[in-house]
């Protein structure tokens, strides 16, 4: 998993509550169970004119003009701002795959779906839960200047968002692990020699197991 310390990217302003996780990846999308390859399809139905799967070569496929991440400069941007409820119906690990793979590094709302906010945690994207009001301010932010970046600073829990910088609350085992690039099975491996120790142990005292 990427670490995550200090991030500046262009934001992307997504101004509709309770963005679901087929909006993020249609279920069309879920055979594969690998981590990559999803950014193409995110938000696939909403990006798109004509109905995709699988198969088909995105680049033959109608984009639609008035989506977002179709727009300049926001085809480049590595922040999402959203509305309240984000990630919520399904509990697809493969939506933020499918963000994290169009370039998403964090994603800032008022409040997150509960499964999609411990997903994102396990897959290096950042979920930021702020005030309403802030959020609100955000918005204004980005819409007077499109071109305009965040700093996100983990460590410090900051947002510098133009001339303001807000504080947000992270959990410190969570923000621990972002910021050494720490998913489950890394958390894991850091315990290998004592795994391996107890294996070797416990094929001495049972070795019918074995």
């Amino acid at each position: 998993m990427q670490a995550f310390t200090q991030h500046r990217g262009i934001v992307a302003p997504m101004d509709r509550p309770n963005v679901d996780t087929d909006a993020i990846i249609p279920k069309q999308y879920l055979k594969s169970i690998k981590r990559s390859g999803f950014g193409p399809n995110a938000f696939d139905d909403w990006r798109y004119l004509d109905e995709g799967a699988p198969d088909i070569d995105n680049a033959t496929r109608r984009i639609n003009p008035d989506f977002i991440l179709n727009q300049s400069p926001y085809d480049r941007s590595s922040i999402l701002l959203a509305r309240e409820n984000f990630g919520c119906g399904s509990s697809r690990e493969h939506a933020v795959w499918a963000l994290t793979d169009f370039g998403f590094r964090a994603v800032i709302a008022p409040s997150f779906a509960d499964i999609f906010f411990n997903n994102s945690f396990k897959n290096g994207l950042l979920p930021i839960v702020l005030d309403e009001k802030i959020v609100d301010a955000m918005f204004t932010v980005v819409a007077e200047n499109p071109a305009v970046e965040f700093e996100i600073d983990l460590p410090a829990q900051t947002i510098t968002a133009g001339s303001e910088t807000y504080a947000f609350e992270v959990d410190e085992f969570r923000k621990h692990c972002m910021l050494n690039g720490l998913d489950d099975i890394a958390l894991t491996l850091q315990h290998a020699d004592d795994i391996k120790a107890y294996e070797q142990a416990r094929q001495k005292t049972a070795p019918w197991l074995y």
